[in-house]
């Protein structure tokens, strides 16, 4: 994972207007833009091992109005799946009948919207952490699922987010089983849930998760939940799909 920088040193998430110049610091990332003309700006993201992605806009007025938030992790280092794998560092082990609820770590990524007329397009979009941006398959290799993978901690609270790096998401789960199990995976669309966030923080709709026998089957049943909350829904340009939600196998 990217070193981690005092979290004082970064950006906010949120709407900035500009009308000279700005620079946003991110892990591992930098973003300049600068008026170099008459209704004319230009953009600059560089990474840590100077990549650089330059744009030039040109706008309608004497500024320009951004937003920076997290969004889904699904476009890189390419948009290939809609499902998040969430790998848990420490299993979990629900005897039969039980309940818990927990919050866990999922990856983002971050959007750069331009604000106009209002509406919200996508300026650029990225990963403060792509050495650990990776798919896997979840299922067998002619009918499973690719997913996006990602090693998932357990937080105590919806403020354990890494600033840029991950958001928190909360998990009710549900043993309705005869027999404990451990569970230490959850896969789900995440195409169906929201993302919010707050100065560097951001958190996620949640999932609900019952283990239970589908036949002759043990299964794990996900759905999402709109949370409520008083952060800032972030914007995004994705299509929602409409997925149903996944049984997942247990241990």
């Amino acid at each position: 994972m990217s070193q981690i920088q005092p979290e004082s040193v970064f950006s906010d998430y949120g709407i900035y207007t500009i009308t000279d110049n700005l620079e946003l610091s991110l892990p591992d990332i930098t973003i300049k833009i600068d008026k170099i003309g008459d209704h004319v700006f230009s953009y600059v993201r560089k990474d840590a091992e100077d990549n650089i992605i330059k744009k030039i806009i040109p706008t309608k007025s004497e500024d320009l109005t951004i937003e920076l938030s997290p969004i889904r992790p699904l476009n890189y280092p390419a948009k290939r799946t809609s499902y998040v794998y969430l790998d848990f560092e420490t299993p979990l082990f629900l005897s039969e009948g039980s309940a818990v609820t927990v919050f866990v770590r999922c990856p983002i990524e971050i959007g750069v919207f331009l604000v106009h007329d209002g509406h919200k397009d996508s300026l650029d979009c990225f990963t403060c952490d792509p050495k650990n941006s990776r798919f896997c398959l979840y299922g067998a290799p002619e009918s499973g699922n690719l997913c996006k993978y990602a090693l998932s901690e357990i937080v105590e609270s919806y403020d354990d987010s890494m600033p840029f790096l991950n958001g928190v998401l909360k998990i009710d789960i549900k043993n309705d089983l005869d027999k404990g199990l451990t569970l230490s995976k959850i896969v789900f669309p995440i195409t169906g849930n929201s993302i919010y966030y707050k100065n560097s923080k951001a958190i996620i709709d949640s999932l609900s998760a019952i283990m239970k026998k589908k036949l002759t089957i043990e299964i794990i049943d996900v759905t999402s939940n709109t949370i409520q909350t008083d952060w800032i829904m972030s914007p995004t340009f994705e299509q929602i799909e409409s997925i149903k939600h996944m049984d997942m196998g247990v241990d």
